[in-house]
């Protein structure tokens, strides 16, 4: 062949191969997505965060109009997010923190994703309203509102508090022995309840000014949580659980967690348990949404009917109410300024791709009446109440990334579509199709796959693994920020010619008690690693996949997911990417003290060491490229760094990403597009090319 025909031939497969492509990694990273969405206590403001390409910032929004008004100007791709996102009560200001990684361990603690040679602050911020002016009150975080626009934070353990207009500098509001933990105002603004953790014990104390010795709730040696006024202020209703360490149990015995509902007399401070969870499985996982919306109910979530769900708890007669009955889980859960309705969204709809998706739905507290706002083929997610029984919520497609959505009674606007990048190739993206298939046991998995329209008769396959693991992977775009970039580079994958599917294994929310807490997960024995492999040899068995290329991918528990689909089945999985992974599970389980150890301490040992992705790394044929960053506060970089530390003295290969300064969300955009790109290219070298 002559050197003409061969550069001829060379160009030609090139440019096909860039027509057959129609958008980039970045392009599709060029996502938006809101966050921290709030109303004042009218419903008649409306509050957001927005990120744009690493650029995080707040909007604002006024009836009857709510056009969308850009307050701030923090212009930068520098990591700082935006959190605690809060009208004052009197519905003048804004208040917010800047910095900090709220997703996971040392949340307040500064992110330097730059690497700049002065670490940034954890802020606390205020924007008046009425002047549009913008201050930076105190390096603080955990804030709370009170009366004549009054913030508390914790620092230390402690409460400290300062004022919106920062005229004076931040004081400690009272001294305490232990860590303050959460904290709440009364009605009337004249006393703050909180949460103090003293080690095996927390209690409620009440404080009302600095001459009157705190006030402690019912005292004992147990656990209080989530402490909640009622509307008078003449009582406070609270979680109860067990305090100590107790005995050394089984260790891979599963066993019920009692909690109780409990109310006390402010007065006296006397207190009697309201309700008691049912002493099963299902009734041991609580959940956190717990309210005082008016003088006769207590409304709660629990878990004990087999799927999360609200219950109205009757303070005289002790009875409990399901409000949410069905199949399908609650989320979101936020109460109305009025107290008279409870919003949240769920997995709830006429389809059975409801499943994988979420809608928009409420209750009447006075009827107890429940009633669904959205529907269709949309995610809808975090639902804010407004003036006049109008809504705001987040609302995406498998196409549109979310934006803030309006819903009265005669329509829906979206708002700030503009704002998503003429260059974001919307119209290109796949819409992806629900699947189910049967994992060894029986179980049936669910996922969502990935496939663009023609191409070759035999394509390479990617399995996707989420993190978490309490998460599930939607019909479209995630409402959660770190799985947005996840859902991009899947339909980027796509896009390349691969067959992608997103495995919602057990472990996963969305589909019940029992495969949400199934019995050895985890480093109990890795149950769910079942659902990879069955999801694997799912994807292998379809005619339009090549069962000789299949790859697989994922982050965080979907990191150590990867690895043990690597270090077990090579030959199935013939190429990986284990973004900051777990991967020895053995440290689970601490040393014992004293005389008194579970009586299967070692057997339970073993069972964590033969789970860790380490125990067969022997097996481990599989290329692997292994990405962390070095201040992951979800999971340690030793995770990784140990194991290639295994490679290294095996002589085993390997490609490897270390990003130094950020932590386990990414949260420079760019980092995020370059872990996505390596991932994709290191997919397509094996697979593709």
């Amino acid at each position: 062949m002559n050197k003409y025909l061969l550069s001829i031939l060379c160009f030609f497969f090139i440019t096909q191969n860039l027509l057959s492509q129609s958008f980039t990694m970045e392009q599709v990273g060029k996502f938006t997505f809101p966050s921290e969405l709030t109303s004042d206590q009218s419903g008649t403001q409306l509050a957001w965060a927005l990120y744009e390409r690493g650029k995080r910032n707040i909007y604002y929004a006024k009836a009857p109009e709510f056009k969308p008004e850009k307050l701030t100007f923090f212009d930068k791709d520098d990591g700082q997010e935006i959190t605690s996102l809060s009208f004052t009560p009197d519905g003048e200001y804004l208040v917010f923190v800047r910095g900090g990684d709220h997703g996971g361990g040392n949340a307040s603690s500064t992110v330097n994703a730059e690497n700049l040679p002065k670490l940034p602050k954890v802020e606390i911020h205020s924007i008046d309203l009425a002047s549009r002016m913008i201050e930076e009150i105190t390096v603080g975080d955990n804030i709370h509102l009170g009366p004549s626009n009054t913030i508390l934070f914790l620092k230390n353990g402690q409460v400290w508090e300062t004022t919106t207009h920062n005229i004076e500098a931040p004081k400690q509001l009272f001294e305490i022995k232990g860590n303050v933990t959460s904290m709440e105002y009364s009605p009337d603004g004249k006393s703050l309840a909180f949460t103090v953790n003293r080690g095996g014990h927390q209690l409620i104390g009440i404080y009302r000014d600095e001459n009157t010795p705190i006030q402690f709730i019912a005292p004992s040696f147990h656990r209080y949580s989530q402490p909640k006024w009622s509307p008078d202020g003449s009582k406070i209703a609270f979680i109860k659980t067990l305090g100590g360490s107790g005995a050394a149990f089984p260790l891979l015995e599963p066993r019920h967690v009692p909690w109780e509902i409990w109310h006390a007399d402010v007065t006296t401070g006397e207190a009697e348990m309201l309700w008691k969870a049912p002493e099963t499985l299902r009734g041991s996982y609580r959940y956190f949404f717990f309210s005082y919306p008016n003088e006769k109910e207590l409304i709660f979530e629990s878990y004990h009917d087999g799927w999360q769900h609200l219950y109205s708890l009757d303070l005289q007669s002790k009875k409990e109410t399901l409000l949410t009955p069905g199949d399908y889980m609650v989320e979101q859960i936020k109460l109305s300024p009025d107290g008279k309705r409870v919003l949240f969204s769920a997995n709830f709809g006429k389809s059975e791709l409801d499943r994988d998706r979420r809608h928009i739905g409420w209750v009447d507290l006075a009827s107890k009446k429940l009633n669904w706002e959205t529907s269709g083929e949309g995610i809808e997610a975090y639902p804010v109440a407004l003036k006049d029984g109008n809504l705001a919520f987040f609302s995406a497609t498998a196409q549109r990334p979310h934006l803030v959505t309006l819903k009265t009674k005669d329509q829906i606007i979206l708002l700030q579509e503009d704002l998503i990048p003429s260059d974001f190739p919307k119209k290109s993206l796949v819409t992806p199709k629900q699947v189910k298939f049967q994992a060894s046991d029986g179980t049936t998995v669910y996922g969502q796959l990935f496939e663009k329209e023609g191409g070759p008769s035999q394509k390479p396959g990617v399995i996707f693994v989420h993190g978490g693991p309490q998460r599930q992977m939607l019909l479209g775009w995630s409402y959660m920020d770190y799985y947005t970039n996840t859902y991009a580079l899947n339909q980027y994958l796509a896009e390349l010619g691969f067959v992608v599917l997103s495995v919602n294994y057990r472990l996963g929310i969305g589909y019940g008690y029992e495969f949400h807490r199934p019995a050895y997960g985890y480093y109990q024995g890795a149950v769910e690693y079942q659902d990879i492999k069955s999801g694997g040899e799912f994807l292998a068995s379809l005619p339009q996949v090549d069962e000789n290329k299949i790859g697989i991918y994922g982050g965080s528990y979907g990191g150590f997911l990867t690895a043990l689909a690597l270090a077990r089945d090579s030959e199935l999985f013939k190429v990986g990417v284990d973004i900051h992974g777990v991967h020895d599970l053995d440290g689970r389980y601490d040393l014992p003290e004293g005389y008194e150890v579970a009586p299967d301490y070692k057997k339970a040992l073993e069972v964590a060491w033969k789970s860790s992705p380490i125990a067969d790394i022997e097996t481990w044929t599989s290329p692997v490229l292994f990405i962390h960053s070095d201040d992951d506060r979800n999971v340690n970089v030793s995770q990784t760094t140990d194991l290639i530390r295994r490679f290294d003295e095996l002589g085993k290969p390997y490609e490897a990403i270390l990003i130094p300064g950020d932590t386990h969300h990414w949260m420079k955009w760019q980092n995020m597009i370059q872990v996505s790109s390596a991932t994709a290219d290191f997919l397509k070298k094996h697979l593709i090319d």
